[in-house]
């Protein structure tokens, strides 16, 4: 019989992403303090929130194989998160306009009969063009880009505010390393195609 799988994420761009796979999955809400630690470099806070949310999930799933995932988004010392309101999307675009974002997606694969823990991150490098206010503007007005890192949504039209993207795998920068996820997979023995 296969394991269960649980994805342990309220976003909707993972559960999106991660049903891409075609494997049947239960989602459950990871209660964790998404804080970073003082000093924690943003690839590492990525790789840590994404076993911390897995590990939230043991208690509710002992017999299960658990995919925690967290993104975090810099450039040099600053950070940027889910914006949360129109105000701070501005602010976080201005920002970054003219600017190459790193976008550190951690992943975590917890087996939680066994504990073991496969945990890695996918970096994407992304180039912001030069734009003005008004696009801006533009761009917040036709896309909801308030519950994304650094708000912008290539999936949608944030691509038109990107100049380039470098990175092993596109889905990383929704949200979800689906390339590293299905090797992970495949270590538990999760048959995929």
């Amino acid at each position: 019989m296969p394991r269960l799988l649980v994805l342990a994420s309220t976003s909707p761009f993972r559960r999106e992403l991660l049903a891409r796979l075609q494997i049947p999955f239960d989602t459950v809400a990871p209660q964790t303090d998404e804080s970073a630690l003082p000093g924690e470099a943003p690839s590492a806070t990525a790789r840590r929130l994404a076993e911390a949310k897995a590990r939230a999930a043991v208690p509710l799933y002992p017999d299960a194989l658990i995919i925690g995932s967290d993104q975090v988004a810099a450039h040099g010392d600053k950070r940027f998160g889910k914006p949360g309101s129109r105000e701070n999307a501005i602010a976080q675009l201005r920002l970054m306009r003219g600017k190459e974002v790193i976008f550190h997606t951690g992943l975590c694969l917890l087996d939680s009969a066994t504990g073991r823990t496969q945990v890695c991150c996918a970096d994407t490098h992304v180039g912001f063009r030069q734009f003005g206010d008004a696009e801006i503007e533009s761009y917040l007005d036709r896309e909801d880009a308030l519950n994304c890192a650094g708000s912008a949504r290539s999936e949608g039209l944030g691509i038109s505010l990107l100049s380039y993207l470098r990175g092993d795998d596109p889905n990383a920068l929704i949200g979800l390393p689906l390339i590293a996820l299905c090797d992970m997979l495949r270590a538990e023995g999760v048959a995929l195609p």
